[in-house]
């Protein structure tokens, strides 16, 4: 730990120094050896005080709770005297930094308060049902809507689809031209004409044929362009809708539901979708063409045609409904496995330590089998269609046999084998037109489920105002001005601090009142022109996977020499030139590979290289050593001194040569000045610096 408070109450202390340990015993005992630790000690312990006043505030209520505990269970103190003795050596140890900092009083007032709000949350908690903050997916019925292919054909072009499905038609009707034609010439030899119009018979055929083949190659280049079109354009609008949700968005929905949709539903947009209605058109005007063949040469085979289209529409519609919805409930259930896995990768080092492998992997497995109790039917049901279907084909080839030898005396012999070759490949074509129908209303559900996240709420605000646009070198004097501002969130702890810098950011919208910064109103204008003209390091810094250069300058806005120089600032030059690679040090995801403290770091450079007028530090250096915290202070104050920088701290010394601090209270201004003149009206910021010894 690099929090001092904890120490006096711990056992055995391990004081290590560039990787080699260099003290070693209890707190007393290295106190009295005057070491190294010693005068760390005293360099550092008064100004850590009030980071323990934090932590008391929290204990309080802890204790109030293990009091109420050993009160409620005093037959816990007969089976368990061990423990018990324990609870109690940490709420005297509790109570002795407790009392530190609050006179008794004070303290007997907190835990009568602390009561009635327990007493108070009981009686709510009784009356209402408490709102999920994490809803489950949504998970369509019924019908695939009209308006989901629409919206597929309008991302295609209504233009282009049109001329697809004409280039199909124009493709088929080449088709039977040709076997007509074929049929025609067959029907030479009754009359011994086979040899006098060879050239003609010829020509005509591979010119039908010819015409086939390009019109194939085009409607099927066109399809997939098409396609690709959509798909492109898909995505984009959900990847733009998703950079521009706001926040609670990402807050209530569990990250693998995002992913699902960009990786299996923009995949079966990309891949399987083109496949499946290329194979649709396909097989619907081969279907066409054999039902016209066959009616042409036999139009008795119409009064069949009547039941057994009956025969297969409610096949078709049975069989769909069915593998449609067990199709969206592997969806569903497919997020769950994304959510877990990602979840298990990113903390598998604390499962390790637990020894919880086992129990994770049985929840893999228990969302798989979830998953697999919709895969499974689905394949099922896709074999009770096939019976089906080949008994309809059957059917037609029956009949179409049946019709063609009881009419023999008026059919040519070419008509005739022309319509039972057709009628043969009909099972063929049925088959895969009712399996291509609901393969494309299983796979439109996609569609559905990336325009359902590409419909969410945005942030109000446009990314750019044009006629707003405040000048490039905006803001040149940083002055930042609240006018009679207020924020509609309220939360339990905090009096608000961190809630100031979003709105800043505009991350929270304004209930009431302006900011203005150097006289231009942030809330006329655009999100980018506001966001890119501030700087801030958060309280977790955040880092992307790829080389630190890019997470510094992802941009490439800076030269090396610039980027070496805020490393040299940001007190990092030393670690990055030890290491082999420089500059091109491979970050790995969220930057694992570094500490949190050298990550604060490369937030620090980052915010370096950018220099912009306004700096915000959301308790930055709650996560770094005393010593490296002292290093970012003296950073702050020599290269940012001519900039506004707003800093919410725990460590009253950091902030005590600011020009102005703010005292917040439950969300209010409590005070407001110089640290000086607040420390002579003796009001609540005289009390926390007299608390940090001051």
């Amino acid at each position: 730990t690099h929090g001092i408070s904890f120490l006096p109450q711990v056992d055995n202390i391990m004081v290590l120094v560039e990787g080699r340990v260099s003290e070693m015993g209890s707190y007393q005992e290295l106190l009295n050896q005057n070491g190294a630790f010693a005068e760390f000690l005293r360099n550092y312990s008064l100004e850590d005080i009030i980071e323990e006043e934090m932590t008391t505030e929290e204990f309080e209520d802890e204790k109030l709770f293990l009091d109420d505990a050993l009160s409620n269970h005093t037959d816990m103190v007969d089976n368990e005297p061990a423990i018990n003795e324990e609870k109690r050596k940490f709420i005297r140890q509790i109570s002795v930094i407790s009392a530190d900092g609050e006179n008794v009083r004070s303290r007997s007032v907190r835990r009568h308060a602390c009561s009635q709000r327990k007493h108070a949350d009981m009686q709510d908690k009784k009356p209402q049902e408490m709102e999920k903050l994490i809803q489950a997916e949504a998970t369509e019925t019924g019908r695939v809507k009209m308006k989901v292919y629409l919206e597929y054909v309008k991302a295609v072009g209504p233009l282009l689809s049109v001329f697809i499905c004409f280039l199909y038609g124009c493709q088929s009707a080449a088709a039977i031209g040709a076997n007509i034609w074929l049929s025609v010439w067959t029907n030479d030899a009754a009359t011994n004409q086979t040899q006098e119009n060879v050239n003609m018979r010829v020509g005509v055929y591979a010119a039908l044929g010819l015409a086939q083949g390009i019109l194939i190659m085009i409607s099927s280049f066109t399809l997939a362009m098409g396609n690709i079109g959509a798909a492109r354009k898909l995505h984009h609008n959900l990847l733009l809708n998703k950079l521009h949700t706001p926040q609670s968005f990402f807050d209530t929905t569990p990250i693998g539901r995002i992913i699902n949709r960009f990786s299996k539903d923009i995949y079966v947009i990309d891949e399987a979708l083109p496949a499946t209605v290329l194979m649709l058109l396909g097989t619907v005007f081969v279907s066409l063409s054999t039902i016209i063949v066959i009616v042409s040469s036999t139009p008795i085979f119409l009064v069949v045609i009547v039941p057994l289209a009956f025969i297969y529409v409610f096949v078709q519609r049975f069989y769909v409904a069915t593998s449609r919805q067990l199709k969206r409930l592997e969806s569903v259930s497919r997020s769950p496995i994304y959510s877990h896995f990602s979840e298990t990768v990113t903390g598998c080092s604390v499962i390790r330590a637990y020894g919880r492998r086992s129990a994770f992997v049985l929840m893999s497995d228990k969302k798989v089998d979830d998953n697999q109790k919709s895969y499974y039917p689905g394949i099922v049901s896709n074999r009770w269609l096939g019976v089906r279907i080949e008994f309809i084909g059957n059917c037609v080839v029956l009949f179409a046999a049946l019709f063609a030898v009881t009419g023999k005396d008026s059919l040519s012999p070419g008509l005739v084998g022309l319509s039972v070759s057709y009628a043969l490949q009909v099972t063929m074509s049925l088959n895969w037109m009712v399996r291509m129908s609901s393969d494309l209303e299983n796979n439109i559900v996609a569609v559905e489920r990336v325009k359902e996240y590409s419909e969410t709420k945005t942030e109000g605000a446009p990314w750019v105002v044009e006629d707003k646009r405040p000048p490039p070198e905006w803001p040149m004097e940083g002055n930042v001005e609240f006018h009679d501002y207020s924020i509609g969130i309220v939360g339990r702890t905090g009096a608000g601090k961190s809630s100031m810098t979003l709105c800043l950011f505009r991350l929270l919208e304004a209930a009431a009142g302006e900011i203005s910064i150097d006289e231009v109103k942030i809330s006329e204008i655009g999100l980018h022109d506001l966001r890119s003209k501030l700087t801030i390091i958060p309280q977790e810094p955040v880092l992307f996977s790829g080389t630190l250069r890019m997470n510094l300058d992802p941009f490439d806005k800076y030269n090396d020499e610039e980027v070496w120089k805020a490393l040299q600032h940001s007190h990092l030059d030393k670690f990055v030139s030890n290491n082999p690679a420089k500059l091109e040090l491979e970050c790995s995801e969220g930057g694992e590979n570094l500490s949190v403290g050298q990550r604060q770091l490369v937030c620090l450079a980052r915010a370096l290289l950018r220099k912009t007028r306004i700096l915000i530090l959301d308790e930055a250096t709650a996560a770094i050593d005393l010593e490296t915290d002292d290093l970012i202070q003296s950073t702050i104050r020599t290269q940012f001194e001519d900039c506004t920088v707003f800093t919410i701290a725990h460590r009253l010394n950091t902030i005590m040569d600011y020009t102005r601090v703010l005292v917040l209270d439950k969300g209010q201004i409590a005070e407001f000045d110089t640290p000086t003149n607040l420390i002579a009206q003796k009001g609540i910021f005289y009390g926390m610096a007299k608390d940090a010894g001051l």
